[in-house]
């Protein structure tokens, strides 16, 4: 699968690794795993990302080099390869994949979600794996197909994609994948604990009254086997929340037992929402969230949407409620 990408990677002198804009652990995992890597076999890499990092990754060694594309002011020189890390969707790194464009030789998508059937396909040699959990896997296989000897840097990144993808093997695909490639890695991390603190334990008064007010205002569909969440950027603003810490919210509501799938609708600007879904795998909210220009997987995808949010909010609750059927 990674032949033609380890070839790639050997000829090109420069690279550039990127992911998709409000970057996740996964994504940002993979791309300083593999940074630390090119490192060590002496590639000039730089890690461009559309957006600023939520801080609760700062402990990650490398997010100092990160850059942060600003337009038309950011300089991207010519670049041979650039490989972008847990998407293969191109509008999810506008307007800096259209630099990406201008700038790079060979640009290569590596992801584990599913292509499109509507929207922008991968380009010609991007490797999509969907039986992969993460995409920290595949930077995984990247890096020993470099022949790369692991270390603290490269694994402690790694891990972190691998865990924050799968919530700390909950979700795994029915692949040893994720535990074997985790064995690997343990001995390099003196206190993988520490890693999954930072990732799902980084709570605050603020962000708990956050989320109090926001799962205080939860509406119920179809006996409560659907929750419909609202999160206003006022409010993200007034508790000091980034707009990572939605995640959470969306997850902890999944707990509920009564439930088969979610959708939240964060505010991210006049009339501008980003929309998540969920669903506990009888559901798949993939093909509702491309009907509204997203994607992801079959039980957790996303959109960013345009208009009033009382007529989106109509929309996808009507197509969720349609495909949960009567109870």
């Amino acid at each position: 699968m990674f032949d033609q990408l380890l070839k790639d990677i050997d000829d090109a002198t420069s690279i550039a690794l990127s992911t998709h804009r409000q970057c996740d652990g996964d994504g940002l995992g993979a791309q300083l795993g593999l940074f630390h890597a090119l490192n060590k076999c002496g590639k000039k890499a730089r890690v461009i990302n559309v957006d600023e990092l939520p801080k609760k990754y700062e402990f990650l060694s490398g997010t100092d080099q990160v850059e942060i594309f600003e337009g038309k002011h950011s300089a991207i020189e010519d670049i041979d390869l650039c490989l972008i890390f847990d998407t293969n969707d191109k509008r999810l790194l506008a307007p800096l994949y259209e630099e990406f464009e201008k700038s790079c030789k060979k640009i290569v998508f590596i992801d584990h979600h599913p292509i499109l059937k509507e929207g922008p396909s991968p380009t010609m040699d991007s490797v999509i794996d969907i039986k992969a959990a993460s995409t920290g896997e595949m930077a995984y296989q990247i890096i020993k197909g470099l022949n790369v000897e692991l270390d603290v840097n490269i694994s402690q990144a790694i891990y972190t994609s691998i865990v924050f993808d799968t919530q700390i093997f909950r979700y795994v695909r029915n692949s040893a994948a994720s535990h074997l490639i985790a064995a690997e890695l343990l001995p390099y991390i003196e206190e993988p604990g520490l890693i999954h603190q930072k990732l799902f334990g980084n709570f605050t008064t603020d962000k708990i009254a956050f989320i109090s007010k926001v799962l205080g205002q939860i509406q119920y569909y179809a006996d409560s086997r659907l929750a419909v969440l609202n999160i206003k950027k006022e409010d993200l603003e007034t508790h000091n929340m980034h707009l990572d810490d939605s995640r959470d919210v969306i997850d902890m509501v999944m707990n509920i037992e009564s439930l088969e799938a979610a959708v939240l609708f964060r505010e991210d600007g006049p009339n501008d929402y980003k929309l998540s879904l969920r669903s506990k795998g009888k559901l798949e909210v993939l093909e509702v969230a491309e009907q509204f220009g997203g994607g992801g997987h079959k039980y957790s995808s996303g959109a960013y949407v345009k208009g009033e949010l009382q007529d989106i909010q109509i929309k996808v609750t009507a197509e969720l409620l349609k495909k949960l059927g009567p109870s």
